[in-house]
């Protein structure tokens, strides 16, 4: 017999409703959230469980808790919605949303294995945004106050120099702001190291690393975040995902003819790239593109690149060309297991 529990999650409790598979309500608890109180009560429902909870701070590890105690585990990204809310209402809706099959989005989540790298990642993003943000600080201060200064302030003996030029209270400001830089600085080392030796034992990565524009690092995030390409049945899901794919809009789209007859009208169409993506895939493959572009002028793909340019396409348009090209090659050679081919991964009518 097929149960169907909604789990409204918080981070001291979670409500948990349970409905049968004619959508009768059957049962409604409010538990700690706890590991090992929240496995005890998936236990004691009896049948086969199919659970659905919310995106949120700690469905990734509440999926890793509760995925091998239950026969299907969704995690939906919902919508905003009107009339009552509480957490029962959250709970029984949840799971009548999965009783009908009618979940709006699903979540991808993952298992244990991939948690090293994954967290490997975070850090390193987390900690050199953090880095940028004290340089933009400490840099403002000398600004302010009329000082030029360039990327040798980072250096603490330079720092010394130039704080010397400023007011009393403004040169304590520096130094401490000098010192947050410093630390930040030293911990993103660390983390990169840290970051390397996970790559080192991934062989995904490093066979992602032999992508044009892809290094260990922006190869490490691509694996991270998608993990498995088997999620992708083609590459135009892929380029959606990555915010790599191209929207058409178009209304009026009929008109009668001369005899009365229905034909489509060849009315203009707004192109763009679709919003619902993941902001860090699209950052990946555009600077990966910018890379080949800048920096490598002897690759095929910039020859294609500079072909789009004669042929009259304009640079922003040709780089997210390439763009998509080396997403749609990143994603064959992962589901492949092969390295990047020039020849296999440039376009067909390509001298």
């Amino acid at each position: 017999m097929d149960r169907y529990i909604g789990m409204d999650v918080h981070q001291a409790s979670c409500t948990v409703a349970v409905i049968g598979p004619s959508g009768k309500r059957l049962k409604n608890h409010v538990v700690d959230t706890d590991a090992t109180v929240l496995v005890e009560l998936m236990k004691g429902i009896a049948g086969d469980k199919h659970l659905c909870m919310e995106e949120g701070e700690l469905s990734q590890w509440l999926y890793e808790v509760l995925r091998p105690h239950v026969k299907e585990l969704v995690v939906t990204q919902m919508r905003d919605r009107v009339g009552n809310k509480n957490d029962a209402l959250d709970a029984w809706m949840l799971a009548d949303m999965l009783r009908r099959q009618a979940v709006p989005m699903q979540v991808f989540k993952t298992t244990q294995y991939s948690r090293p790298l994954r967290d490997a990642v975070t850090g390193y993003e987390m900690v050199t945004r953090d880095m940028v943000r004290a340089k933009n600080r400490l840099r403002a201060v000398f600004r302010s106050n009329g000082v030029h200064v360039d990327e040798h302030i980072y250096d603490p003996e330079e720092r010394k120099k130039k704080l010397k030029l400023l007011p009393p209270s403004k040169a304590q400001l520096g130094t401490e702001l000098g010192q947050l830089l410093d630390a930040t600085m030293a911990s993103r080392d660390r983390l990169e190291s840290w970051l390397h030796d996970r790559v080192k034992e991934s062989i995904e990565v490093r066979r992602l690393q032999t992508v044009p524009g892809l290094g260990s690092i922006r190869a490490a995030q691509v694996v991270a975040i998608v993990v498995s390409p088997e999620r992708f049945r083609t590459k135009r899901q892929f380029w959606s995902y990555c915010g790599l794919g191209i929207v058409h809009r178009s209304t009026n789209d009929w008109e009668r003819g001369p005899q009365g007859r229905w034909k489509r009208t060849e009315t203009t169409q707004a192109r763009g790239l679709n919003r619902n993506r993941n902001p860090r895939l699209k950052q990946v493959f555009r600077s990966a593109a910018k890379t080949v572009v800048d920096q490598m002028p002897n690759h095929p793909l910039y020859k294609d690149y500079e072909r789009m340019l004669e042929a009259g396409t304009k640079p922003n348009l040709a780089q997210l060309t390439l763009a998509r090209r080396i997403a749609a090659a990143t994603l064959a050679i992962w589901k492949h297991k092969e390295n990047y081919d020039p020849a296999k991964h440039r376009r067909k009518d390509a001298a």
